[in-house]
């Protein structure tokens, strides 16, 4: 008679456990190996305005950046990170744009874990799938700013905030809210009006708990969010100084159908419809028991998601700072509840994630998003040391030193508020009135004045498809300034144009610039 040992039953748990935890990092793993192929194929996409300005302030000593944002108007954090990367990848486009793919890819496995953590494991893999091939991410996965570390920090701060004060799960929590939403701060100022959203929802929570909780909701509510009024402190009078100063002032206070078309920009043109519609079912079907934590949990991302789009849309309407790429702050609350949603969904919502996540996938991002690169590879052959390059749109500056210094040394700069020394910002300090107070015979006589006989100028200026898209303050004055130093060089008997490009009749693309060299005739 044969015998088997019996097998203990802390062995087999354990076994089980060790087994779920292998196929758990296994799915996880392909998960984000498909996200990575998605996500690298604009890898190599040339830079835009924004990247130039990324990779310009980043690249100057560590203990400078805060300071040098004073010009800007952007908080420090993003730059920081970017310029730790900078000393050990390198500056090239690829390298770059890697950071912002870390952080893309890094979303994947965090909104696993924390959506699983608070709403089980079927919902953690929907949220899972959801940022590994959401369009918005995608494509900001590939550019040099901040969108995507906000997406990763959104998440975070999202799923903490439901634990801290949905699910009242405890300190860490807590801890973990206010450390993420004052990073957020730190990176990109629209955090002010998630923060602001997630204040709100708070409230709506401590006023709908049942009475014997709303004392401890409301103290860890005041612990948090003092906590995180107390880390941000150091950056306040930045802030205001910004706030006085520099702003935004080449947006324009946003139409009604930017606020619509809003979730659209996060979530695409054809996956919203699927998804929310298969989202709406499992959320209708939570929203049955009212009080429950997870229904709580997932009207108060929705309302915060939604919230936030709502209170920066009516901020822009006094101060415009309104850009689609903004909206990063309200995507991780939303596609975690949507990640909810689905998951209850049952059947229904699998089918609709599987849809989504195959439209997606399609979408690897923008082929272009400037041809500032093809121009100046195209410009460098016509320039030789101690030329002149005037950028009549000064925020182009940035990018276009980026292409030209490394191919023209000994360059001179200028833009049309005057001659330019420090190439990786953009002052926009005051910036209408002290474009306003320019002109051709004050500010574009003297530098031309100053270049030799033999010497060239080379004029780059934004090419304007449409007057509506440069009626801000700020690109209203680009606008003017351009056409008129345009004018006044060509009008100019001591220059000739030798070389323009692109022909007026090229296919304009996003952001598009055109360059003419002007050579100043020798004497004879």
């Amino acid at each position: 008679m044969v015998t088997h040992a019996a097998v203990p039953q802390g062995a087999v748990v354990t076994r089980a456990l060790s087994r779920a935890v292998v196929l758990t990092a296994l799915g996880l793993l392909a998960l984000a190996g498909l996200s990575l192929l998605v996500r690298t194929q604009r890898l190599g996409v040339g830079f835009w305005i924004d990247e130039g300005l990324s990779v310009g302030i980043a690249d100057r000593p560590l203990t400078d950046i805060p300071g040098v944002l004073r010009l800007d108007g952007s908080p420090p954090l993003y730059y920081m990170v970017l310029n730790l990367w900078l000393q050990v990848a390198g500056r090239t486009e690829e390298a770059t744009h890697t950071l912002s793919l870390i952080f893309a890819l890094a979303t994947v496995p965090v909104a696993f874990a924390l959506v699983r953590s608070l709403f089980g494991e079927r919902a953690g893999w929907v949220a899972a799938v959801l940022a590994a091939f959401n369009p918005f991410l995608t494509a900001y996965a590939q550019e040099t700013r901040m969108y995507a570390m906000v997406a990763l920090l959104g998440t975070v701060t999202a799923c903490a905030f439901a634990g801290a004060f949905a699910f009242r799960r405890g300190r860490a929590w807590i801890i973990a809210f206010a450390v993420s939403l004052a990073a957020l701060m730190y990176t990109h100022n629209w955090a002010l009006f998630f923060g602001l959203a997630l204040g709100v929802a708070w409230l709506v929570l401590l006023a709908t708990a049942p009475r014997d909780e709303r004392r401890s909701l409301g103290r860890d509510g005041l612990i948090a969010f003092g906590g995180v009024a107390l880390l941000y402190a150091p950056w306040v009078p930045s802030l205001l100084f910004q706030a006085a100063h520099t702003g935004a002032p080449w947006a324009r206070a946003p139409k009604l159908s930017a606020l619509a078309g809003a979730p659209t920009h996060l979530l695409g043109e054809t996956g919203i419809f699927v998804i929310a519609l298969g989202a709406g079912l499992g959320i209708a079907a939570a929203l049955k028991t009212r009080r429950s934590a997870e229904a709580r949990a997932v009207v108060a991302l929705l309302a915060v998601g939604l919230g936030t789009i709502v209170i920066a849309w009516t901020s822009s309407q006094a101060e415009p700072a309104w850009a689609t790429r903004y909206l990063a702050v309200a995507l991780a609350p939303l596609f975690v509840a949507l990640a909810v949603g689905l998951a209850r969904a049952k059947g229904a919502g699998l089918v609709a994630l599987g849809l989504v996540a195959a439209i997606w996938a399609n979408d690897a991002g923008p082929k272009q998003k400037s041809n500032v690169r093809e121009v100046a590879g195209w410009l460098a052959p016509t320039l030789r040391p101690g030329d002149l390059v005037i950028s009549t749109q000064p925020e182009q500056a940035p990018v276009l030193a980026y292409y030209l210094d490394g191919e023209v040394e000994g360059l001179r700069w200028a833009s049309i508020t005057g001659p330019l020394t420090d190439l990786g910002v953009t002052d926009w300090r005051d910036g209408p009135e002290r474009l306003g107070a320019t002109s051709p015979e004050r500010d574009l006589g003297p530098l031309a004045d100053r270049v030799a006989p033999g010497q060239r100028i080379a004029l780059v200026e934004p090419r304007i498809a449409s007057v509506e898209r440069w009626s801000a303050p700020w690109t209203r004055l680009v606008r003017l300034r351009s056409s008129a130093w345009r004018d006044r060089m060509q009008q100019d008997p001591r220059f000739r144009v030798v070389a323009s490009r692109p022909a007026e009749d090229d296919e304009p693309g996003p952001n598009p610039v055109k360059a003419t060299v002007f050579l100043r005739i020798p004497m004879r």
